[in-house]
């Protein structure tokens, strides 16, 4: 099937050419330099994970980026607390990207220097300033890259104990059927109680990396929290302040965060 930001036809996710995604055109595009809308997600992430893990007591954090794709922002949020990050991601060149971050490439002693505004962000916070962490030698010590389709993420159970998701489940297919689904595999990962962040395109029409057009679905406020709302206790979903720019063909940006339903209580554990 040929794609194209014109076309009418539904696009599946299995019919997009995600081994075709250039991970370094899309970081050279979206992620070269800080840009607002991410600095506003960045703001509010960091509140949200650096409250609920100040309030918990010792033990291993598992935490898993569902799409990591090419943007490492989402796992740096999770890395002070997590004993392991899963960079789970179905596109080999992305994975192939992801790993050379991840154990360093070209001489480097850890991911790029254009990610050092994000950390810095982050860091903003004391929950993550406090802990004085050197994030590259971090990185390297609790991220581990897994190949894998979203879909697939139900044989795993509740694994994880903390996630993200960054426009993903809205970015990889024109159908709400599998937008719906992919919001449920992500929730479904997680164990109850579990923190999360899940950002996605408002009314997005596709999007380019490199040569290649890749699907998305249009959705709104709405279709986000109608699809979170089975999976979690207390969550917001917020539409960004920041203006649309960094791409054409979307209307904005929605950040849902939270906490998955705890299925003994039917509270989130907080």
């Amino acid at each position: 099937m040929t794609l194209s930001s014109s076309g009418d036809a539904q696009v599946k996710n299995a019919d997009a050419p995600w081994d075709s995604f250039d991970p370094i055109a899309y970081v050279r595009h979206n992620y070269r330099v800080l840009q607002a809308e991410d600095a506003e997600i960045l703001h509010i992430i960091r509140d949200h994970f650096g409250g609920h893990f100040r309030k918990q007591g010792v033990g291993p954090v598992y935490g898993i980026d569902v799409g990591a794709g090419a943007n490492l922002y989402p796992a740096l949020s999770m890395l002070p607390w997590c004993d392991e990050i899963t960079l789970f991601e179905h596109s080999s060149a992305n994975v192939e990207y992801l790993a050379s971050q991840a154990d360093g490439h070209d001489g480097n002693s850890g991911y790029d220097e254009n990610w050092d505004p994000f950390w810095n962000a982050l860091c903003e916070h004391e929950a993550y300033s406090t802990r004085h962490l050197d994030p590259r030698e971090r990185f390297r010590k609790v991220v581990k890259v897994e190949q894998g389709n979203i879909f697939g993420l139900e044989r795993f159970g509740g694994r994880w104990s903390v996630g993200t998701m960054f426009f993903v489940a809205e970015s990889m297919t024109t159908s709400h059927q599998e937008f719906c689904l992919g919001v449920e595999r992500f929730m479904g990962a997680l164990a109850p109680g579990a923190p999360f962040a899940a950002a996605f395109m408002e009314h997005s029409k596709g999007y380019h990396a490199g040569e290649e057009f890749f699907p998305a679905c249009d959705v709104g406020e709405f279709e986000v929290r109608d699809s979170l709302g089975p999976f979690v206790g207390d969550f917001e979903v917020q539409r960004l302040k920041s203006a649309a720019g960094v791409r054409d063909g979307y209307s904005g940006m929605i950040l849902a965060y939270g906490w998955r339903r705890n299925t003994d209580a039917g509270i989130p554990a907080v």
